[in-house]
């Protein structure tokens, strides 16, 4: 553990910056002495602050921590310490916030090289720990068995592991330390698409039905739609009909902006399933999300002429009521229900089909791994499709979702309006507020979006429930102003979407509950209250909220302060409506969180990788797939440790990953 510990970052005394030559919004390491530590309660009682002055002899810099006040007694007036962190101003004068600090020891005066810095926990100190990992380090590092097999270090032009092991605690040159990252990175993603190759075989080893379908049957059913496909909706559905006629189970993601058409190559395809007889279900995560589906698939299945009878196609939620379920539940055994669309009540309630062979699943983060496999467990190796309408990036394609194949529908019907996005200021609000009423006044609805339910000491930002009163009250008296978040139960929150749909709210005040899928073409307004909250691949979303009819709409966003009008995310938003464009910022910013959902397992042990760093997931990739290729199981002797790290590597996962 201590040896897979890494440094956090590293100081260099060569490179430190004195204090007078600093400059606002730097990112720096300095060093100097305590010349005042004073501990303060500031705010009423509750809140300490810490704040200490240092200097270099070439100025002075004050340095504060909020609510640690254990500081006070690990930093004392006379001692020489190293600071680390981000150069801010406060009334005219640098300082620092929260920086990271260490105090200087021997080893740091005597060094000349680059000195390691880790990550602490209460109690610890960075000067007992350091001299605990240097002692393992040295005696361990050298003899540590390298998992990577000698052929795949030479043709990759990677350090062997104990060197890269011994570079990275106490690297000889910058130029050193990069390879050694650059190593241990590139074992993590090894590992991580080696796994992700295994369970793409896995899933394929079994065979699933074919299902073929002649072109004119196929051309009939698209003369049937009320419109005519798109290029590239025409091209995801050819690679899923080859899917369904190759024999073995499909397992494609499809990806696609809102309003892109992703359910009509969904539906089409379970119209090839249903037309051989066989069962279809499709999952979608909210109850009025699954009504939608199910709105949709009577409109493009079932009517005169369709494939389908409507008594072929069922909605089963929550809130169905138990004697209908239990029909629904009946038909389903016996094979007279073709097409049952619902959320996990699917899953969680006793039922079994008569022939599933093809399973659905909308919004696929928000369906867990266990979820999936439950579902797909209900019938015989059935084909799997998911769709969901977050951007993901080319390196989490790669990566997180390597076990799927991946289809794109990057073009938008014709019709659809772009979203005009504007930044406003605070003091601009106004300005929002007249546009929403005259939106209103023309016929149409706006959503109004809080980060928070209700407000909270610790968050300046505006919270929903506290502004629904003070919007319908001061802002829009004569206007009808609904209330959605996260505490409602889900019966209620189906309530509230479905009366703002059918035009009995004229705004609706939301938390980001909105964000997934519902359809209310009438909404031209989508305001976006503390924006610089949110991430841009939800931005994306609450702005694919409008724009679904033919009106104009307009996006607005408004962050919590004046200062973050600047935020290069929001920029961003105003600048580019493609979703793939914001998805990359996204990951770059904030990481893979947002993207990730459940799918967590495997990807909670990259240490050292990047799920940013496109050319190195390439270059792995590239490597495990020959691999791969000669000895899928690992059995040969060279590639023994290499089975026993890729174990080790995917033992927090679950055993159906897709």
């Amino acid at each position: 553990d201590m040896l897979f510990y890494f440094p956090a970052r590293y100081d260099d005394f060569s490179l430190m910056k004195p204090i007078n030559r600093l400059h606002y919004g730097d990112k720096v390491s300095l060093a100097g002495m305590v010349k005042s530590a004073n501990l303060r309660t500031i705010h009423g009682k509750k809140n300490r602050l810490f704040e200490i002055v240092i200097s270099d002899g070439t100025g002075a810099i004050r340095a504060t921590w909020f609510n640690q006040p254990w500081l006070a007694r690990q930093i004392k007036p006379g001692m020489q310490v190293i600071l680390s962190g981000k150069i801010e101003q406060y009334l005219g004068r640098l300082t620092m916030n929260s920086p990271e600090w260490s105090p200087i020891d021997r080893q740091h005066l005597e060094s000349e090289g680059i000195i390691p810095y880790y990550r602490l926990t209460a109690e610890l100190g960075q000067k007992w720990l350091r001299d605990k990992i240097r002692q393992v380090v040295m005696t361990w590092a050298a003899r540590l068995p390298d998992p990577l097999p000698a052929a795949v270090r030479r043709s990759a032009g990677l350090l062997d592991l104990p060197t890269a092991m011994l570079q990275i605690h106490y690297p000889d040159s910058w130029e050193r330390l990069r390879e050694a990252q650059h190593r241990l990175a590139f074992d993590e993603l090894f590992l991580l698409q080696l796994g992700v190759l295994q369970q793409k075989r896995a899933w394929v080893k079994d065979p699933a039905r074919a299902f073929t379908v002649s072109g004119e049957w196929l051309q009939k059913r698209k003369d049937a739609l009320p419109f005519a496909l798109t290029s590239a909706q025409q091209r995801v559905l050819d690679e899923v009909l080859a899917d369904l006629r190759s024999g073995r189970p499909m397992n494609r993601l499809i990806q696609g902006d809102v309003g892109s058409g992703k359910t009509v190559v969904a539906a089409l395809a379970i119209a090839v399933v249903a037309h051989h007889g066989a069962q279809a279900a499709l999952m979608a995560p909210t109850s009025i999300l699954a009504e939608q589906h199910y709105n949709s698939l009577v409109n493009l299945l079932a009517k005169e002429g369709g494939p389908l009878a409507p008594e072929e196609i069922a909605l089963m939620v929550g809130a169905t009521p138990e004697s209908e379920k239990a029909a629904i539940r009946q038909r389903l055994e016996d094979g007279a229900i073709k097409v049952v669309i619902g959320t996990h009540a699917l899953i969680e309630e006793p039922v079994t089909f008569h022939d599933l062979q093809l399973v659905v699943i909308d919004e696929q983060h928000r369906f867990g791994v266990q979820q999936r496999g439950q579902l797909r467990a209900k019938g015989q190796n059935p084909h799997l499709m998911v769709m969901t309408a977050t951007p993901i990036p080319r390196s989490l394609a790669l990566t997180v979702y390597g076990d799927l194949d991946l289809s794109v529908i990057d073009e938008m019907p014709p019709g659809r309006q772009p979203v005009k996005t504007f930044v406003l200021s605070p003091r601009e609000r106004e300005w929002g507020y007249n546009l929403i009423r005259r939106e209103v006044e023309n016929g149409h609805q706006a959503f109004i979006i809080y980060p928070l339910v209700e407000e909270s000491e610790r968050s300046p930002e505006k919270a929903a429930v506290e502004e629904h009163t003070r919007l319908q009250e001061e802002i829009f008296p004569h206007l009808k102003v609904g209330l959605m978040h996260g505490r409602l139960t889900p019966a209620e929150k189906d309530a509230v979407m479905t009366q703002f749909r059918n035009g009995e709210f004229d705004i609706l005040v939301s938390t980001s509950v909105v964000e997934v899928g519902v359809d209310v073409p009438n909404a031209t307004v989508m305001l976006i209250e503390g924006a610089h909250r949110f991430g841009l691949a939800q931005l994306h979303q609450f702005r694919g909220r409008v724009g679904r009819g033919s009106s104009k709409a307009y996006c607005l966003l408004i962050p919590g302060t004046a200062e973050k009008v600047e935020n290069e995310r929001l920029q961003a938003m105003a600048e580019t409506s493609d979703g793939f464009k914001l998805a990359e910022l996204d990951l770059e910013q904030r990481g893979p969180g947002e993207f990730l959902g459940r799918r967590q397992s495997g990807f909670s042990e990259l240490r050292m990788a990047r799920l940013t760093d496109l050319p190195l997931i390439e270059k792995a990739r590239r490597h495990a797939r020959e691999l791969f290729e000669q000895d899928p199981d690992l059995k040969q002797p060279q590639h023994t440790l290499l089975a026993e790290a890729l174990q080790r590597f995917w033992a927090a996962s679950q055993t159906d990953f897709s």
